[in-house]
């Protein structure tokens, strides 16, 4: 999942979110320095990836793309689910979007010096684009496959995958919903189980 969702996953804990969202920033176990819940946040983020990437209704999502992507399809309906999750977020959330994402950027923002020089970096560029609210609009969606695609120094051609969104929004969107509950219960117990061990 992306970054809209590892956060909306961690049950409004703002510590947890911090760690959910730096995750893919720290290596091994290089985050014994964070508190407890910052690293309940980091485990919990490693459980969802894993969880998602062994998924059947995630893996057939993949299959729906283009094959052009290759080892990139995983990326690409991360990025394709967060935008199912914005484009319907009052059916998830009673806060609205732009309330969440305001009230996540201000945290982000005053957090930022604590956090990996990756995540400080992230953090500017995403409030400075908006990408959390963004990610509901499809243009939105575009312009971080072609951000996406311009890291990869053209070798992903994700910035062609917004045609498979066009294509395939259905198929995707179905897919989405029914991996989503399954991933939103799953979440729920790992993190009791998480946090009964620190």
């Amino acid at each position: 999942m992306n970054f809209l969702a590892h956060l909306y996953l961690s049950e409004n804990n703002t510590n947890i979110m911090i760690g959910n969202f730096i995750a893919d920033h720290v290596r091994g176990n290089n985050y014994t320095h964070f508190n407890d819940e910052i690293q309940q946040g980091i485990f919990l983020h490693r459980e969802i990836d894993t969880f998602t990437d062994a998924h059947p209704i995630v893996r057939k999502s993949k299959r729906r793309l283009h094959k052009r992507y290759r080892h990139y399809d995983g990326v690409i309906i991360d990025i394709f689910y967060d935008y199912f999750l914005a484009k319907n977020w009052n059916q998830y959330s009673e806060i609205p979007l732009e309330l969440y994402t305001k009230a996540i950027y201000r945290l982000f923002n005053e957090k930022s010096p604590e956090l990996p020089i990756k995540s400080q970096n992230f953090i500017r560029y995403m409030i400075e684009y908006d990408i959390l609210y963004n990610y509901q609009f499809k243009n939105g969606i575009a312009k971080v496959l072609n951000g996406m695609n311009q890291r990869t120094k053209g070798k992903s051609q994700m910035n062609l995958a917004i045609e498979d969104l066009e294509l395939l929004q259905t198929e995707l969107e179905e897919d989405f919903t029914l991996f989503f509950k399954d991933l939103h219960a799953f979440t729920k117990i790992k993190l009791k189980e998480i946090q009964s061990k620190l």
